[in-house]
This record gives C-alpha cells, structure tokens and sequence, in this order.
C-alpha cells in the first residue's frame, strides 16, 4: 500500500513539473480553462495522422480532448434537471480521460466495447446482449463512425433504453453531408464514413427529440472549437475527406430522447 502511495505522489508529481514546463515552454499562446480538471494555460497541438494539425486540442493535465470538454459542459446542463445518480448508464468504447470520472455520476454504471479487454462487457454495438430497456442512458463517443451498420447500431440502443431513456452518440462532424466510404480507412483510426452535418438526421428515425448542443452555446474560455486547416483534405490519407473553409470550427453534442 505504501509503494503504490508512493508511486501516486511520484506520478503526480511528474505530471505538475511536466505541465509547469509546458506552460513556460508556451507562454505566448492563448490560454483556456478545462472544465473537467480545472487546469488554466495553453493546451497542446495534435498533428494527426489525417495530414492535418489541430491548435489547442488537448489539455495538457488531464488529456481531454474538444469532445471531452464539450461533453462535460453539455452534461453539466443536462443534469440540473436530470438527476444521474439514480440512474443506469451504458457506456460504450469508454476514453481514458472519462473513465474515472463519469462512473462517478450514475448509480450503476457499465462499460462494454468490442475489441477493449478492460471493459466490464466485451461486445458487438449492433448485437448489445442486454434485455430490452435496461438502461436509463447511454453514451458512446465518437463510436458510429466506425460502425458500418450504424443502423442497426441506433436500433439496438434504442432497445436497450427504458421508455425515458436518453443517449449522447456524437461523432466528428466533417463537413456539410456525410459521405461513406467503400471501405474502413486506417489514416482515420477506420472510420467508414465522414460524418456531415446531416448526419444527426439519422437518429430521428429511432429517437423522438434530438437536440443539438454546440461549441457556440458555452464560452471560448473553455476551448470547445476545433482548430483546424480542413482545407488539406482531399489528401492522400484523407482521400474522400471533403475540404472545409476556415480554421475555427464548432463540434455538435446530439442529446437523444426517447
């Protein structure tokens, strides 16, 4: 018990000295707030293998993401009125900056995915082994992209929610339509479309009420635009990616109701 203590401070020491020298090494960029773990300073670049580079993407202490961030604000508002810790959560394909965190807020709390071993379920999104409405919510991030039968996917998580039941399902929006792609493209971590701004449309045919939440409705102090050159697409990773004018663009959360 004393050795992993010990390991615990050691780690969370190393983390501060890296972040401080993070923060010095970066003193002239724009700085943000991360609303999941408080930090306040520049946040990291990510060169992607996608050929492009995305400004300020990744805060530095806790490793969130755009989506992350976004995520964490829109649930903010959602359970003012919505009380999770009642509640049973489904969470499908769980990010490590989330894992800790969001089992936190509900009472019973289930993790699954395909291919990850550390989950408490291992299988298929679009063949869930659970009985019919067993659960009140479910969240899967950034997961319908890499499913072929998204279809079939939304069908079997409608199944699974109670007659109350909501899902967060957001995936990267790239674009104004969605275009699919012949086959899993590996420059895109196997994503098997590009998902445009029409893609939510999808969810009504198995959810009553879809509301969108953006970048726009929160503050810039918290970074939840991507920053981004999406005018290097069409490229040879990103063959069928479509080009997108600007360097500021804003993500969608798609709250889903039964």
């Amino acid at each position: 018990m004393a050795v992993s203590f010990l390991e615990n401070v050691k780690q969370k020491t190393e983390l501060e000295l890296d972040v401080l020298k993070f923060r010095i090494e970066n003193f002239n960029k724009p700085k943000f707030k991360c609303p999941i773990c408080g930090y306040y300073g520049p946040f990291r670049d990510l060169d992607l293998s996608t050929g492009s580079t995305v400004k300020h993407e990744k805060c530095i202490r806790c490793g969130s993401w755009t989506r992350h961030r976004l995520q964490k604000l829109v649930f903010n508002e959602l359970f003012q009125e919505y009380d999770p810790s009642t509640k049973r959560l489904l969470h499908f394909a769980p990010e490590t900056c989330q894992r800790e965190r969001i089992p936190l807020l509900f009472k019973d709390y289930v993790s699954a995915d395909l291919m990850m071993k550390d989950v408490d379920v291992q299988c298929d999104i679009t063949n869930l082994p659970f009985a019919d409405g067993e659960f009140d919510f479910v969240l899967a991030s950034h997961v319908l992209e890499h499913i072929k039968g998204d279809y079939k996917a939304l069908s079997e998580i409608r199944r699974v929610l109670k007659p109350n039941g909501i899902a967060v399902l957001p995936v990267p929006i790239l674009g104004k339509n969605t275009i699919e792609y012949p086959e899993a493209n590996p420059n895109e971590w196997d994503h098997v479309r590009c998902p445009g701004e029409d893609y939510y449309d999808r969810y009504l045919n198995f959810f009553s009420v879809v509301k969108q939440y953006t970048s726009k409705d929160f503050s810039d102090i918290y970074q939840i635009f991507i920053y981004e050159n999406r005018n290097v697409w069409p490229n040879e990773p990103c063959p069928l990616r479509p080009p997108t004018e600007g360097e500021k663009h804003i993500d969608i959360i798609p709250v889903c109701y039964v």
